[in-house]
Formats: structure tokens, C-alpha cells, sequence
């Protein structure tokens, strides 16, 4: 299922951050009660090979995201204590070590699962013993979510597990929506900050407006 145009799930999650602190963050509540938006990516595993790319590919944008009003979590399924042992590794070693941001821990796949984000190819229920088998890894592909003020997913896509992100492409995003809010009018393909957007007439015939 989708959620775009709907609100994010309102449930809270267990979160780590590089200074060891276990906490709880409801993605829904932190947009609405900090009044910005939130970007929200999950990836499959710590201590792999494309996921630490893409930790320090959204650090290295934090203050781009800071900019445009956004918070940025980060997501997996692994526990706190191994989300803290991975930003305690050096990027050298394969860690995440200077990474800021929250990172969730639904350990529990509460979250991933409400999302169907997770990788299950199959599920079998035995009647005798009312055991479930799972076939996949039971880990997130690399999902995204744009959240806005309200708490409303304005834009959400998923990776498949081998598949990094471009995380300039979430920044346009951000800035094309932002447009759309403040002046009411429609960003065309490959719009860019700067560019010309687009208005529809009583007609409902879309025209070219010089960009503000």
C-alpha cells in the first residue's frame, strides 16, 4: 500500500544517537510538533557494505536538509546497542563514526511492518504446531519518506537492497514541494529550484510562469 497523501503510522520507536542515548521518536509527532518536514530512510542492515554510504551521503547533506526545514532520521531493523556499536566504527572500518542524525531501531518491526517494507517472500503457518516460517531476510528494502508539517507523506519510493540512493534528488523534492506550498503552482518534469514553474487556467491548460 501506499501512503502518499495520507498521514505517516503514529507509532513511537526506539532511536539511537552517537552519543549512546536510547530514546523514543514518533515520526508523525516530530513533524508536527517541531513544524517541519522529515526525511525518513531506512536501509537493510549495519555493518554492510551500501548502507554506510548512504549514512554519510545524508550527513554530508544534513545542513542542505537543516536548510529546507527538515529533520533527518535514519532506520533499520537492528537493535540500539548495535546502531551504537556502528557509529562507533570508523568510516575506514566500515562504520558510520560521525554520524548526527537519529537512527530508529524497530527491532520489533512494528514500523517496517505497518510500512510492508519488509523483505518476506513467504510466510507458511503450520496448523499443528501454529509456528510461522519466513522465506527473506525479514529486513527493510531501502525505503524513503517525505513527511511534511502536518504529518502528511508528500513522496515515498523503494529500493531494492543492492540499489543506493541519490540523495540530491531528495533535496529537489523538498524544494519542489516547498514551491508548491508557498505559491499554489505545479513543478514540471526536472524542475529545479529557480526554474520556471507552472500554473493551470480556468480551463484547466497548464502555462509557464517565470520563477520567483
Amino acid at each position: 500500500m501506499t501512503f502518499v497523501g495520507k498521514q505517516f503510522p503514529n507509532l513511537e520507536v526506539d532511536a539511537m544517537n552517537e552519543m549512546g542515548d536510547t530514546f523514543k521518536i514518533n515520526v508523525l509527532e516530530e513533524a508536527k510538533k517541531n513544524n517541519k518536514k522529515v526525511l525518513l530512510f531506512w536501509y537493510p542492515k549495519d555493518f554492510t557494505y551500501v548502507c554506510p554510504t548512504e549514512l554519510h551521503a545524508f550527513q554530508e547533506a544534513l545542513k542542505e536538509f537543516e536548510d529546507r526545514n527538515t529533520i533527518v532520521i535514519g532506520a533499520s531493523c537492528d537493535t540500539p546497542e548495535v546502531h551504537f556499536a556502528w557509529l562507533n566504527t570508523s568510516k575506514d572500518n566500515g562504520g558510520i563514526e560521525g554520524v548526527t542524525y537519529p537512527i530508529l531501531a524497530d527491532s520489533n518491526r512494528n514500523l517496517s511492518s505497518r510500512l510492508g517494507i519488509l523483505d518476506i517472500t513467504e510466510e507458511h503457518y503450520d496448523e499443528e504446531t501454529g509456528f510461522v516460517t519466513v522465506k527473506g531476510d525479514n529486513v527493510t528494502y531501502r525505503a524513503t519518506y517525505l513527511i511534511d508539517e502536518e504529518g502528511k507523506v508528500f513522496h515515498e519510493s523503494v529500493n531494492d537492497m543492492p540499489v543506493g540512493r541519490n540523495v540530491n534528488e531528495y533535496l529537489r523534492m523538498i524544494d519542489a514541494y516547498a514551491h508548491v506550498q508557498k505559491h499554489g503552482e505545479v513543478c514540471p518534469a526536472n524542475w529545479e529550484e529557480g526554474k520556471d514553474a507552472m500554473k493551470a487556467d480556468s480551463k484547466g491548460v497548464a502555462s509557464y510562469l517565470s520563477s520567483h
